[in-house]
């Protein structure tokens, strides 16, 4: 456990005992008896050099009260080294017994709670010892020589163990303002982590979904253009300037992932529009059909259904050697479904599932994990041979848990 310096209370306290204890040592110089002032004042330089240099030593000041203290060197050395002086000068001064309350304070502050009660105890009995036996005259009460060591000594213990108690209670929510601060930083910590885990997911797919996908349809119309160079140029040259088109595409597609903004394709249009652009772009024949009352979607919900359709466009030109393709956007009240059918080679779903990946790389778990964001369903269905139709369902309504 890591312990804090003493509070500001308790320094000035501690301070407050070195004013004090010089004061009072100068009162039993002043107030000594005729005869008595020279020896009452070399004895009293010694008490304060033995006060000073012990104080740089043992640095009282310093030390929290939860350390453990009253050793024999340098805290009971120090306090025994105090305590003889001043019994001598209370001997040549009876004005040193107010020298007796700092003393008793200053003992339970170096030797704590327990060993410094025990050294309150002896102190105190010798202040009522030199009253008794010193200053006591034959017509003067002896409860006065005993109540005011007692009292003073009594005062003494309860200051310094209810200052201490409410320094110890102030560390002890001082502990734990950190280690909830330390704990916020932590989940801080995580949640930042995961902000940019969840980033890069949607980054990759994003890259995946628009990137990829251009750059794959850029290549086969560069590879079928360069098939039909020298037999068609006409079309080889309606080849490159669609290539060019993608590749311009894909420009706008990387700006806009850099500077996270909407889709270019969304871009002052329509969802249905935006899906017959991206139609457009494929090396096959992509066919747009719409069913229901065709209406404004939630942005979020415009730009999965979008990315979707690339993604799974994309896995069409690259894995299923399909001529035909077709989208199909439903609308209904509570929910919009997005249909992707293609006549393909398809493929076994239980045999990809039985290898951990769908057969299509990257793009189906990137389309179920937008379709999950967005508390939606995905379906497939496939088999060899047979092509592939997916659909993909997105609540209207708001979900709890969707971002």
């Amino acid at each position: 456990m890591i312990h804090r310096p003493r509070p500001s209370a308790t320094r000035a306290l501690i301070l407050g005992l070195d004013v004090l204890l010089a004061v009072l040592a100068v009162v039993a110089v002043v107030q000594a008896p005729p005869g008595r002032t020279w020896p009452s004042a070399a004895v009293a330089a010694v008490l304060v050099a033995v006060y000073v240099t012990g104080r740089r030593a043992v640095r009282v000041h310093d030390r929290p009260v939860d350390t453990r203290r009253g050793a024999w060197w340098p805290d009971t050395a120090w306090v025994v080294a105090l305590v003889i002086p001043w019994v001598v000068l209370l001997w040549l001064s009876p004005a040193a017994l107010w020298l007796a309350f700092p003393l008793m304070l200053l003992e339970m502050h170096v030797l704590g709670p327990r060993r410094g009660v025990v050294a309150v105890v002896v102190t105190t009995a010798l202040a009522v010892a030199e009253g008794l036996l010193v200053q006591a005259g034959a017509d003067d009460p002896w409860t006065g020589f005993v109540l005011g060591p007692v009292l003073g000594a009594a005062v003494a213990v309860g200051v310094v163990l209810g200052i201490e108690a409410f320094v110890r209670e102030s560390q002890t929510r001082q502990r734990t303002v950190d280690e909830l601060t330390q704990v916020r930083q932590h989940l801080a910590q995580a949640e930042r982590e995961r902000a940019v885990t969840d980033e890069r997911a949607r980054l990759a797919r994003d890259i995946h979904d628009t990137l990829a996908q251009s750059l794959s349809a850029i290549e086969l119309l560069l590879r079928a253009a360069d098939d039909a160079v020298g037999t068609d140029d006409a079309r080889a040259r309606d080849l490159v300037g669609q290539a060019r088109g993608a590749a311009r595409d894909s420009l706008a597609e990387a700006r806009r992932v850099v500077q996270d903004l909407t889709p270019p394709d969304l871009d002052r249009t329509t969802l249905v529009a935006a899906l017959r652009r991206v139609a457009e772009r494929q090396p096959l024949d992509v066919a747009v059909h719409t069913a229901g009352d065709v209406r404004p979607l939630p942005v979020p919900v415009e730009t999965a259904l979008l990315r979707i359709a690339q993604s799974a466009l994309a896995n069409v030109v690259q894995h299923a050697d399909a001529r035909r393709a077709r989208l199909t956007l439903t609308y209904e009240r509570d929910t919009v479904t997005l249909d992707v059918v293609d006549d393909g080679r398809g493929f076994d779903p239980a045999v990809a599932g039985a290898a951990g990946t769908s057969g299509r790389g990257f793009g189906l778990p990137s389309v179920r994990a937008r379709a999950r964001e967005l508390g939606g369903t995905v379906a497939l269905e496939t088999s060899p041979g047979a092509g592939t139709a997916l659909a993909v369902t997105l609540p209207l309504a708001p979900v709890e848990g969707a971002p």
